[in-house]
């Protein structure tokens, strides 16, 4: 029998399938597409990357070892043995795992942002850099945003190679500037930390509905996800030691 949350009449399906790229008897790793939030949350219970994975293994005990925001595609690992999932989320809250993402935004200069700091780290050239504020997120409140104080979220931002995996770039036209993919490396876990920082800067993110500003959209409208791809998760297996290294196939 289905099971429905109890707060759901009518949930959508999300068109977009979610794809194990590895598993063992201790973890799942999938590529999450957009619009999938990794956990349930507001009206999306059956449609998130964990009860399609506890419906289609049986398995009510997996669980997240960490997350990414619904609309944010890429790699994310779950754990299927409860006496591992410590280990494995352990792993990501000390910030042992290497994320690399990617992003389409704006082909433009780089404008300077009200608050926190940006080093060029070669400089005369403007990327790389790296961006370092203080990020805030309040409950309840949509929009995550910078404000003066102690910094707490780090990230790198250069342009990605000619060729990255999934990554293309858009032409300008009359409605839109032109696009390019920049690869960015977040050194800290905020939530909104990269699309906060890349708005910051005068170069926000493709099909952001939040940043700069708060777009609507029909709950099921699909058609313009926002640009943005965890590519690459890398880290030493908390369990075997062994190496282990993911990258997500979800196009830009």
């Amino acid at each position: 029998m289905t099971r429905r949350h109890r707060y759901v009449t009518d949930e959508p399906r999300i068109p977009f399938e979610l794809d194990v790229v590895y598993e063992d008897a201790g973890i799942v790793v999938v590529d999450k597409p957009h619009f999938l939030a990794t956990t349930p949350r507001g009206m999306w219970y059956r449609e998130t990357a964990l009860m399609r994975l506890r419906e289609a293994y049986g398995d009510d005990a997996i669980t997240p070892a960490h997350r990414l925001d619904r609309m944010t595609a890429g790699i994310v690992v779950f754990v299927r043995d409860p006496a591992l999932r410590g280990a494995y989320q352990m792993l990501f809250q000390e910030r042992r795992a290497e994320k690399t993402y990617e992003c389409l935004a704006p082909c433009a200069p780089i404008a300077r942002p009200r608050y926190g700091t940006i080093e060029r780290l070669e400089p005369p050239r403007a990327f790389p850099l790296r961006r370092r504020s203080r990020i805030v997120k309040e409950r309840g409140i949509l929009q995550a945003y910078e404000t003066p104080g102690a910094v707490n979220a780090e990230t790198v931002i250069e342009l990605a190679a000619d060729g990255v995996s999934g990554a293309r770039s858009r032409s300008a036209s009359h409605t839109r500037p032109a696009l390019r993919a920049y690869t960015l490396h977040p050194r800290t876990g905020r939530t909104h930390q990269l699309r906060v920082h890349m708005n910051a800067i005068g170069l926000p993110i493709a099909g952001d509905d939040f940043y700069p500003r708060i777009r609507q959209r029909a709950y099921d409208d699909f058609s313009e996800p926002l640009a943005l791809v965890a590519r690459r998760l890398a880290f030493d297996d908390p369990v075997t030691g062994e190496r282990r290294e993911f990258v997500s196939r979800v196009p830009l």
